[in-house]
């Protein structure tokens, strides 16, 4: 079966992101300062706070990447293992999180340089920036596929399209625009997700059409993956996570320490129905388009069940993926505006100074990573390669500093941060992978390895009397 284009999804799809757009001009008068800008001066409720982390989180790397790529092209078993990743983590951050909103920053590197310097923090602000790029750079591509079945345009014109509206919604209101919609998208994908589930069974040919239809690995533990292949996805997401500044500064934009627990509480149950959901309708995709980009498994669906429930599904799939590209565009601009410019270039800038710099920066960010998603060949590599880079740069040396502040030092902190950093970005690309391990496997274990070693051999106690570290 192919995918044919279907006009009618696009006018709910249109209708919804012109709501998602006004939104975003409401959010335009709403924001005056930095603080607004960046973590919604810390307004959020209960509601809000669980709304915009599942929608940040769950975007083009779910609908197109991640469960939804991996139980097309690997198998139903290996898709549903791969959401423990995103679930694990999020329990780590409701443990962590008394301890984030007290730290009063509004980004990572600015915590980062609380215990590691003014190296940690320019190491780590260039990190966030590559990787966040990537990020926002699949985002774009995840949208050209939902214009490509709504329009019949191709996947490179409506990614195109897409850049357009991902800049627009980032430039207007920042986290204030942000935060509302994702609130309004996570309802919708949920009830989107639930209805749509029968209807593409039905589709498929029922429980035991798909079965006769799917290669038999697909119904194995790991699929026709191997461990370390498993690992080597399931791992990346899981580092992302527990360090993802969009994550901190949305627990830190909660208005009420209560507020943002039953938020993070609402956050786990969404993204468990969600990790559960679009596994399912990606493997029965399998069934009905056997010959597809596996990136397109979850969308191609939307075209062959009722119109209705696909065009929900499509405007929440829209929505995630133009919320989740918006937030991490916004939030890599934020490091080069509060930390390199303010933090380096001019101490004495003022704050609508750096508030107009982050804007430009979304637009130039903006199409670089546009240029960027071109050079590769599917979503979940660009996905993977960004997740690795963060999380073997940024999350060893974040997690150190909240688990073992008083015996992390400096030095052993930068040099994990640089280890794991060049690794991560070498072990695969120059190093050609030895011994067929991927990067994460190797660059994130290596330099939590190092901060704990370094930090042990330059700790006071260690030093020998009469020396320092």
């Amino acid at each position: 079966m192919a995918v044919e284009a279907d006009g009618t999804l696009l006018y709910i799809v249109a209708s919804y992101l012109v709501v998602m757009l006004g939104v975003g001009v409401w959010a335009y008068s709403k924001t005056d300062t930095a603080e607004d800008f960046m973590v919604a001066g810390r307004s959020l409720g209960a509601v809000i706070i669980a709304g915009t982390l599942m929608a940040t989180w769950m975007g083009s790397g779910t609908v197109t990447g991640g469960a939804n790529s991996i139980a097309y092209a690997n198998g139903f078993w290996p898709a549903l293992l791969f959401g423990t990743a995103a679930l694990i983590g999020i329990g780590v951050l409701k443990t962590l999180a008394p301890r984030i909103r007290r730290f009063d920053k509004l980004t990572i590197p600015e915590m980062i340089e609380e215990e590691l310097g003014k190296e940690g923090r320019i190491i780590s602000l260039l990190v966030i920036a590559f990787a966040y790029v990537g990020i926002v750079s699949y985002q774009f591509i995840g949208l050209g596929f939902v214009l490509n079945v709504t329009t019949g345009i191709s996947v490179a014109q409506g990614t195109l399209i897409g850049t357009v509206i991902i800049i627009a919604l980032a430039a207007m209101g920042g986290l204030m625009s942000v935060a509302y919609t994702d609130a309004i998208s996570a309802f919708l994908m949920l009830v989107g997700l639930v209805l749509a589930v029968p209807f593409v069974i039905l589709e498929a040919g029922g429980i035991d059409g798909i079965a006769a239809s799917v290669p038999e690995t697909h119904f194995d533990a790991l699929g026709d993956l191997s461990f370390l292949q498993f690992f080597a996805l399931w791992a990346p997401p899981l580092l992302l996570i527990l360090a993802d500044q969009n994550m901190y500064q949305r627990i830190i934009a909660g208005e009420t320490d209560e507020g943002t627990n039953a938020g993070l509480v609402a956050w786990f149950v969404g993204v468990a129905a969600a990790m559960t959901l679009v596994p399912i309708i990606a493997f029965a995709s399998r069934a009905m388009f056997p010959e597809l980009d596996p990136g397109m498994a979850l969308i191609a669906t939307t075209t062959e069940i009722p119109v209705w429930v696909g065009g929900i599904l499509l405007a929440a799939a829209a929505a995630f993926i133009i919320t989740t590209g918006s937030s991490y565009l916004l939030s890599a601009c934020t490091n080069l505006s509060q930390d390199l410019y303010k933090g380096f270039i001019n101490p004495d800038a003022t704050d609508q100074q750096v508030f107009w710099l982050t804007r430009v920066c979304v637009v130039v960010l903006g199409i670089f990573a546009f240029v960027l998603g071109q050079f590769f060949p599917t979503i979940l590599e660009v996905q993977m390669y960004s997740y690795t880079a963060y999380g073997a740069a940024i999350t060893p040396p974040l997690l150190a500093i909240f688990l073992m502040r008083e015996r992390l030092t400096k030095i052993g902190g930068l040099t994990g941060m640089i280890v794991g950093a060049t690794l991560a970005i070498t072990w695969d690309t120059v190093l050609a992978s030895p011994y067929g391990l991927d990067a994460v496997i190797i660059a994130a274990p290596v330099a939590g390895l190092l901060i704990v070693v370094v930090s042990h051999f330059t700790s006071s106690s260690s030093m020998p009397s009469g020396t320092h570290a």
